[in-house]
């Protein structure tokens, strides 16, 4: 493996010849709109799919066919990041369907239609991005700890405030709050839990990872039945609740100190910094640097992750009315159908994360999609309880597809700027897709279904949702067919750091003089 040394005059990274191939190989370049670059760049679509056979026989069948083995490769210091990441996003996304679990309860407390109370959730999600800006930006320059203590400091102020509000008003100021501070967690904790890891063991933690927010789902259905339930401040006491357990994630993050990754981030930026007299020239020196290269690959991000929330909120906002309302389900029964596909989501994110460290991050995502357009016919039209194995296997597909992402994204993004653009990335995404209930709705209305009981309107939400999702399947295939892939890149700062035929870091002059210190 590659290693660090440390020099009077700088911080350069040793390869092997074969590594320094292997590096190289992963460094972003500027993008060229030559004929001759583009006609290239897509002849090389579909080829680059596939893992070359050579690279495939360096892994043995118990790495490729046991996902939890290259999890033996952690050391507890890596356990210890990824654990501290997993649980604030687990229980961010606990947050988060606090008030979707209690719309009813809460548009009844406060005098309002259930259609009001819907708003809060879509101010969540409309300023989710203006939190991944700000929470970005500190956590790349001056480290993750803070950010992320403050951060879980805001969500479970606003948490209590929001059991508090007595008014429409004020409930929708908290939340509008709160979208803020959730906005800024996913790419601090991406970057805590991903940026240490082993190359192989990446892939089966990006899936672990990420269906940390179905886990969140599932847990906060299991204290709602618990706790607000059972409770006589019914929702209130949700809301209280899931502000106190952040508290014990507070200290142990406290305790921890920065990655071994953002350290050597750090310690560059100081170097440089002190070379040009000035942290802020050098902040606009490597934002200059980062934008020249990655300006495409970002505004790419910004589709394919789209693409990704439109996928997971068409498949999963409006299915408990279709349950409810199309098929006459009890919430009971609605409420394991869905824990079901929560499930099924779990297990598809982890299998085909690890997956993709061998077949690839963009063929995992197509086959993932593959897998869950297979599935729409019994998920969105079985009215038995096959409709189960239909809700389990197309969350499998969809979050199968999803769980590539954390890491899909860490390995595309600029190393100096990993939080703030795999954060900004997933949350413009999240924006463009919040109208998708909405979308579906209307449209179903155009959908009318003969009988119901006590007047109530029933309509088709079957037809609709199957369309929607098979034309969202289509469209992340395609995006994700002529897009970039960086697999197995570093997720360090030393990433674009060129490297001679003699394995050394040369990226810039004093590098060069260092390493011929060495």
């Amino acid at each position: 493996m590659a290693r660090s040394i440390h020099t009077t005059r700088s911080i350069h990274t040793v390869y092997t010849q074969e590594e320094a191939k292997e590096h190289n190989a992963h460094i972003i370049q500027p993008p060229r709109f030559t004929s001759l670059a583009i006609a290239t760049y897509f002849k090389t679509r579909i080829p680059s799919l596939f893992v070359p056979k050579e690279e495939l026989l360096k892994y043995s069948k118990t790495e490729i066919f046991f996902p939890f083995a290259a999890l033996s490769e952690l050391n507890a210091k890596q356990w210890n990041f990824f654990c501290v990441g997993l649980a604030a996003w687990t229980w961010d996304a606990l947050d988060f369907f606090t008030t979707s679990l209690n719309v009813s309860s809460i548009a009844k407390s406060l005098d309002v239609s259930v259609k009001d109370v819907t708003w809060g959730i879509t101010l969540v999600l409309m300023l989710r991005t203006v939190g991944a800006i700000i929470f970005g930006i500190w956590s790349d320059t001056k480290g993750r700890k803070w950010p992320y203590i403050t951060n879980l400091i805001l969500l479970i102020v606003l948490q209590i405030g929001t059991g508090f509000v007595q008014t429409y008003k004020q409930f929708l100021g908290v939340r509008a709050l709160f979208g803020i501070a959730m906005g800024g967690l996913f790419g601090i904790c991406a970057a805590d839990a991903l940026g240490d890891a082993p190359p192989r063991a990446r892939g089966i933690l990006s899936g672990m990872f990420q269906e940390g927010y179905a886990l969140g789902y599932l847990l906060a259905v299991v204290f709602q039945r618990a706790i607000a339930d059972n409770s006589p401040h019914t929702w209130r006491a949700m809301f209280w609740f899931s502000a106190g357990v952040p508290v014990i994630f507070i200290v142990w993050r406290y305790f921890t100190p920065e990655t071994d990754s953002f350290i050597r981030q750090k310690e560059r930026f100081n170097e440089s910094s002190s070379q040009k007299k000035s942290k802020f020239k050098e902040f606009k020196s490597q934002a200059r640097k980062a934008f020249k290269q990655y300006w495409l690959i970002c505004l790419y991000s910004v589709f394919m992750m789209s693409g990704f929330n439109f996928m997971s909120h068409g498949s999963q906002d409006l299915y408990p009315t279709l349950l409810t309302v199309k098929y006459g389900y009890s919430h009971d029964r609605a409420t394991v159908t869905n824990a079901v596909a929560n499930l099924g989501a779990i297990a598809g994110g982890m299998v085909f994360g690890h997956f993709s460290t061998f077949i690839g991050r963009r063929l995992a995502i197509i086959l993932a999609c593959l897998l869950g357009g297979a599935m729409i016919y019994p998920w969105a039209f079985i009215e038995g309880s096959g409709i189960n194995a239909g809700a389990f296997f197309l969350q499998f597909g969809v979050q199968g597809a999803w769980g590539v992402i954390p890491i899909h994204l860490s390995e595309l993004a600029p190393p100096q700027f990993r939080s703030l653009v795999t954060g900004v990335s997933y949350q413009l995404g999240n924006l463009c897709s919040s109208a998708s209930s909405t979308i579906e709705s209307t449209i179903g209305e155009r959908f009318p279904l003969e009988g119901g009981s006590s007047g109530v309107k029933r309509y088709d939400y079957s037809k609709v949702m199957a369309i929607f999702i098979a034309c969202v399947f289509t469209f992340v295939i395609l995006i994700v067919l002529v897009g970039p892939e960086n697999r197995g890149a570093d997720l360090g700062i030393e990433r674009d750091d060129v490297a001679d035929e003699n394995g050394l870091d040369i990226e810039n002059e004093d590098h060069k003089d260092a390493s011929q210190a060495v």
